[in-house]
């Protein structure tokens, strides 16, 4: 049987809608799942910390699967090293409430990204990487913690210019926080800087040999570098392009998929709404030929 790509999409990519009108959307594009940020795409429901309730999950999780749409992931993307420990507490607890509520809305993963890696560059020069790693380990400690209780993995995403920041780093931080519940998401184009894309098959070659095993979603786009793109921690920005529209390997990272991760939900992302379904079907028949 051959591997069927389950490929759904960032919800706020089509803005802050009504739940029910926002899955319509969804399901109309083509999409089966979701990566759910409730603050960004959710409009007609108050869904800050404190708001959140098992009925409430219930509700939004009933909504989408009504259109044939599985929320996949939760996305609440905060800053696990923020230098203000009040900000980093209450950011803290906004990702708790995510890890207690995930299965009630019929996920099981919770996602965030990991900080700038300069964030102590000037309270601590001398060891500013180093000090930011030993603020993150104690955060996600904390939430692993967490998440075993609830059953739920935290989908760590590493960026090239974040804390998290190579796959040396994800291996790391699997050894000195050694929880079953950390997951990685894989964003080939998020670890890619100038410096890195020259070595890019090594990169993605590396990551399905080494950390398969907790690779629990994948994100899906393209990539280019130029003026007004995202700080990538080497050379020019990164600019992140529809599917097939740039500079990534797309032909081995969907083989090494289908190779090592069959079945594992992807989620489409740096697409406006209206590029979405032509993203989508670039990604498919790249999928289907790889």
């Amino acid at each position: 049987m051959k591997p069927e790509m389950k490929l759904g999409i960032l919800a706020h990519t089509y803005g802050k809608l009504p739940a029910a009108e926002l899955a319509r959307k969804v399901a109309e594009e083509g999409f089966t799942s979701v990566q759910l940020a409730l603050l960004k795409a959710i409009g007609d429901i108050d869904c800050s910390p404190g708001k959140l309730s098992p009925g409430l999950a219930n509700h939004l999780g009933e909504t989408f699967q009504r259109e044939g749409v599985r929320i996949a992931v939760l996305g609440c993307y905060i800053d696990p090293v923020h230098p203000d420990k009040d900000i980093r507490r209450a950011e803290i607890n906004r990702f708790k409430e995510h890890l207690r509520l995930a299965r009630d809305f019929g996920c099981g993963m919770v996602a965030t990204e990991t900080g700038s890696i300069r964030t102590y560059a000037e309270s601590h020069p001398s060891d500013y990487e180093e000090h930011g790693w030993s603020v993150l380990r104690e955060t996600v400690t904390e939430l692993a913690e967490e998440a075993e209780k609830w059953g739920v993995k935290l989908a760590m995403e590493p960026v090239a210019s974040h804390t998290l920041n190579s796959l040396e780093h994800v291996r790391r931080l699997i050894e000195e926080v050694p929880s079953p519940t950390i997951g990685l998401l894989f964003d080939a184009c998020n670890l890619l800087n100038e410096e890195r894309l020259p070595s890019q098959d090594d990169l993605m070659k590396d990551a399905f040999e080494t950390l398969a095993d907790r690779m629990v979603l994948i994100h899906a786009k393209d990539l280019d570098f130029g003026d007004g793109g995202h700080f990538a921690g080497s050379g020019r920005p990164r600019l992140d392009r529809p599917v097939g529209e740039g500079l990534l390997n797309k032909e081995l990272l969907y083989r090494l998929l289908k190779e090592h991760k069959p079945h594992i939900d992807i989620s489409l992302e740096g697409v406006t709404a209206d590029q979405a379904k032509r993203s989508a079907a670039e990604l498919r028949r790249l999928y289907a030929q790889a």
